[in-house]
């Protein structure tokens, strides 16, 4: 799950609802819901007797992982995941790929620490895409506290050959709470009781231009110096001639979290960069602060490679009905991951989830009247890239109007013909936890849908549909342009408090019942959309314009 998309994101929310004309729902038409409970309940207890999850789960982190966008290691994990899911007999499995292009890159090795005054190692994890260094370099540490441009004006020139800390020790309290946790049954009362939001606030309405996604998300940042993540200051940086950049990361323990998600120049000159264990950045600062001076050595090998072809994996089991085979249920979640750990409960837990369930139904020998495809996307850390660009190219897109301050969404799409004939989408990005329920993001249509669909798996835990919206991951590319895209709601384990873009997002974070739990449901809500008399509806309420046919959507 991209930092960047659930957290710079929902500040926008406010703004552009603004923009949105008034919410008008269209009539909702009424059906029966029919479930089928003995298709549903078998494929549940065939999952938790004998399914195969947690092998590929191992595959893509074990052996694949990790599997960061652009790099050979992704590209590796992609071609292991086509050969599988064209050895388990689905159709049309391949690469589908799509633009900008990402610099591959690898840490091959790294070590730092600190040799004067007193000697000891330093837990420390690199920057994805950082440089490394020239071998073993050691120079002098200072604290430099930068938090707008205007800050920098004092460190001009003062930093040549120096490692910067970037700002204060952080604070790490004492853990009152257990790091993981379920939700209870009041939690999630309170969430099947939330309001319903404007349809139209739930997805990523940002332009799919890198530059014009930039300069969108720079008009809400004003004059903030992120330093670990803006190409200008990374420029900056390099001007100055520093040594090496020591970024405080958040965690304790010895986890260690890195980068989100932030769009930034991924191949622009930089300097050595590192993320530090708190407790050993806080060590390191303190003693300069008593006027001590504190001489590091950083050892860094980074491999880099030249930019590749951005790519999503799509898979399908073909459509039986002729009257509804062209129609088209769709599953997925993001393959990409960062780099500290193997990407295990972000988000090979999703990956794996999905190619499970596709093959618990195909193994079935069950006959779906709707096509089901499988698309698992990378770029979803940089955002939601992958998942966009699929969206833009086979339904449509978002219409942007320019104004003095930027790019703004309108409320128009523009259409591609198959827009029609989209019937669904369901993500899986939110760890490995049990799956309670659905997320409607102000979807009201397939309300009662989802709570007959959830029946047959009211006695493994899952309760919940909440009209609410949530955020940072791939279905929000669906839901920017009115199209049905749902992410389920998962007990959060150990997801925002050790695992989430961490060191320590590795296999033995996951929870085998709780994967297997997740493919069974995810295979049911599947089978269900296919099979349902009508296809589940988008949302309600939006100007749509189809495009001539094979058109591709364009932005104003």
């Amino acid at each position: 799950m991209s930092h960047f998309t659930s957290r710079s994101f929902a500040r926008l929310v406010p703004a552009l609802a603004a923009l949105a004309l008034p919410f008008v729902a269209a009539p909702l038409v009424a059906q029966q819901e029919v479930v089928d409970t003995t298709t549903l309940r078998q494929l549940y207890d065939d999952e938790m007797a004998k399914g195969e999850v947690m092998s590929i789960a191992s595959w893509l982190t074990d052996v694949h992982g990790p599997r960061l966008t652009g790099s050979p290691g992704a590209r590796a994990a992609g071609e292991w995941a086509v050969k599988t899911m064209q050895a388990w007999g689905l159709a049309h499995v391949g690469f589908e790929y799509w633009s900008p292009k990402f610099p591959g890159w690898r840490n091959d090795r790294l070590s730092l620490r600190v040799v004067a005054p007193t000697p000891f190692d330093v837990a420390v994890a690199p920057r994805a895409w950082s440089p490394g260094t020239r071998g073993e370099v050691k120079g002098e540490a200072v604290v430099a506290t930068m938090t707008t441009w205007g800050d920098t004006a004092k460190y001009r020139g003062a930093l040549k050959g120096k490692y910067v800390l970037l700002g204060a020790a952080p604070t790490l309290a004492p853990r009152a709470t257990p790091d993981a946790k379920r939700f209870t049954d009041e939690e999630l009362d309170k969430m099947a009781a939330a309001g319903v939001p404007d349809p139209r606030t739930g997805g990523f309405a940002i332009p799919r231009d890198p530059a014009a996604m930039g300069a969108m998300m720079r008009r809400f940042g004003g004059n903030v110096f992120r330093p670990a993540n803006d190409t200008a200051a990374l420029r900056w940086f390099e001007r100055q001639g520093v040594l090496g950049i020591l970024l405080p990361a958040r965690g304790d323990d010895g986890t260690i979290f890195t980068d989100n998600g932030y769009p930034r120049t991924a191949g622009v000159a930089q300097v050595p960069m590192v993320h530090v264990a708190g407790e050993h950045y806080g060590r390191i600062a303190r003693i300069l602060e008593k006027g001590v001076k504190v001489t590091l050595s950083l050892d860094m090998a980074n491999t880099r490679t030249p930019e590749a072809e951005s790519f999503n994996i799509v898979a399908e089991i073909p459509g039986s009905d002729p009257a509804v085979k062209d129609e088209v249920v769709m599953l997925g979640a993001h393959f990409d991951s960062w780099h500290a750990g193997t990407g295990a409960t972000d988000n090979a837990a999703g990956s794996a989830v999905m190619m499970e369930a596709i093959r618990l139904i195909k193994a079935s020998g069950l006959k779906p009247r709707r096509t089901i495809r499988i698309a698992l996307w990378t770029g979803e850390e940089q955002g939601l890239f992958g998942s966009r660009e699929y969206v833009a190219r086979h339904f449509g897109e978002r219409v942007f109007r320019r104004d003095s301050s930027g790019f703004v969404p309108t409320d128009t799409v523009l259409a591609l013909p198959a827009y029609e004939k989209h019937a669904g989408y369901f993500n899986v990005d939110n760890g490995t936890g049990r799956i309670r329920g659905v997320y409607l993001q102000g979807n009201t249509q397939v309300k009662d849908a989802f709570s007959a669909w959830i029946e047959p798996f009211r006695d493994k835990g899952v309760t919940t549909i909440t009209p609410a919206n949530t955020s940072g991951t791939d279905h929000q590319a669906f839901d920017a342009i009115g199209l049905g895209g749902w992410q389920f709601i998962q007990d959060p384990v150990e997801y925002d408090t050790r695992t989430h873009h961490s060191n320590q997002d590795l296999y033995e974070r996951l929870v085998p019942d709780d994967m297997k739990h997740n493919a069974a449901v995810v295979a049911g809500f599947v089978w269900q959309a296919a099979q349902r008399a009508t296809r589940l509806p988008g949302k309600a309420g939006w100007p749509i314009v189809i495009t001539e046919k094979k058109a591709k959507p364009i932005s104003e």
